[in-house]
């Protein structure tokens, strides 16, 4: 893995800006002085190539409108133009930048978070997340004050009111044109979230019989009980409306799981392993990404298919970097965060299932058949809320426990203790062919902590 040895940043997570509204970063105040701050890092354009433009879209929660106007009042006063996009998947904001020629895309979302919290995260130019010494530069110019142009140099605001018939035919066309999902019942769960007006939409016109999910958002409701962190309510619409297949984003639909028709789901990892084993069956496929996250079992079965595999740091970012130092295009979370870089710059939950629907095609096979092969050890991962200040890394407990875990694995197991990168908990991670022996390791750790 490649860490960056540049400034610490002080604001920038493993996914942009995140936190609580009302908070120190995640309000109106914040969010100008960002938008001041990007505008004058990524907007800059040649002398004649004309005025720079930034793309803003946002997921369905209520705090959304507040920071739109604030981010839009930072980039004016820098000097930049803005489009407004409304709610639209980060997929789509990746894509409509680089289709557009934008100097820069901006997206207002916490994930799969709760309606409380929020977050702003930047996509250059090509559709790509901004590396970490872009995102130093941002906030090395957040320490200044906020100007602001002369008054014949403000940027401009307008709609882009075509932004969601365009990202449904950039999706519609990663899907091979010799196939169709006809006669198939899809449940399509968009977490009540950025992708409500679109997905259904994306699957229905490739044929399928759609029934929408979580496709009614309230400004509160987004990922409450539904989408890719909740799949057991998808894998339980699923079964009660006798459908083929049911599939479930997050709350900006970067991300994705799946469920058949017996409610069985299939997480990241799985998903992955399908479309790594179609393109295998079109052409060689040269390396995969995952992370410390990713099962052991899919590494080794990566090697028996003779395919080079290498871990990132989790963080979807982190995966696409690990991919562009290799050249490689495939790569993904078991958190259903999938990267097809032979179909977009950026993970895309409707894409990344799009990949596996044409893989079941060809392969005339269902999912249980296609992934049977893949034998997941169990794994557990917990989150352990930290209290502000403490160190975990010196915490003497919990260094006790690691060392006995560690030792009772062995060879035969993983242990991966880490801090969220979105929000103030440390995540433990047990791995090992024994389910009881994991939920021993695990229960050893946690206990520790308290």
């Amino acid at each position: 893995m490649r860490a960056w040895s540049g400034a610490r940043r002080q604001y920038f997570g493993t996914d942009g800006v995140r936190g609580r509204v009302g908070g120190p970063v995640i309000n109106a105040e914040f969010a100008l002085r960002l938008g001041h701050a990007a505008g004058r890092v990524l907007a800059q354009r040649p002398a004649g190539k004309g005025r720079p433009t930034v793309l803003i879209g946002k997921d369905t929660r209520i705090s959304g409108y507040m920071l739109e106007s604030a981010l839009e009042a930072g980039l004016s006063a820098a000097g930049v133009d803005v489009l407004l996009a409304g709610p639209m998947p980060t997929p789509a904001i990746a894509y409509l930048t680089r289709a557009l020629r934008l100097a820069a895309g901006i997206v207002i979302s916490a994930s799969h978070n709760p309606y409380y919290d929020n977050g702003i995260k930047f996509f250059s130019g090509a559709g790509r997340k901004l590396p970490d010494e872009v995102e130093a530069r941002i906030e090395q110019v957040l320490a200044g004050p906020v100007g602001c142009v002369g008054s014949e140099l403000l940027g401009r605001a307008r709609r882009l009111n075509d932004a969601g018939g365009r990202y449904i035919e950039f999706c519609k066309s990663s899907f091979p044109g010799d196939l169709s999902l006809s006669g198939l019942t899809i449940v399509v769960d968009a977490a009540h979230g950025a992708a409500y007006h679109v997905a259904p939409s994306v699957f229905e016109e490739l044929g399928a019989k759609v029934i929408p999910m979580g496709c009614q958002p309230d400004g509160l409701n987004i990922n409450e009980g539904v989408g890719a962190i909740h799949a057991e309510a998808l894998a339980g619409a699923v079964a009660a409306h006798r459908a083929d297949l049911g599939v479930a984003l997050d709350g900006d639909a970067d991300r994705l799981m799946m469920a058949d028709a017996s409610g069985r789901i299939y997480n990241g990892d799985e998903l992955l392993y399908v479309i790594v084993k179609d393109r295998l069956a079109q052409g060689p496929v040269a390396g995969v990404v995952g992370t410390l996250m990713t099962n052991l079992a899919f590494e080794h079965k990566m090697a028996e298919l003779g395919i080079a595999f290498a871990r990132a740091a989790v963080g979807d970012r982190y995966v696409m970097e690990m991919l562009q130092e290799h050249g490689w295009q495939l790569g993904g979370e078991a958190s259903g965060h999938l990267l097809c870089l032979d179909r977009h710059t950026t993970g895309d939950g409707i894409i990344a299932a799009l990949q596996v629907l044409a893989a079941m095609q060809r392969a005339g096979r269902g999912l249980k058949e296609l992934v049977a092969p893949l034998v997941l050890y169990p794994q557990e991962l917990v989150s352990v809320p930290l209290a502000p200040g403490v160190d975990w890394r010196s915490h003497a407990g919990l260094a006790h426990a690691r060392q006995e875990v560690e030792r009772a694995l062995g060879s035969q197991g993983r242990l991966l203790i880490r801090p969220s990168g979105t929000e103030p908990k440390l995540r433990l991670m047990v791995e090992a062919p024994d389910a009881a022996l994991v939920r021993r390791c695990l229960t050893s750790l946690v206990e520790s902590l308290k």
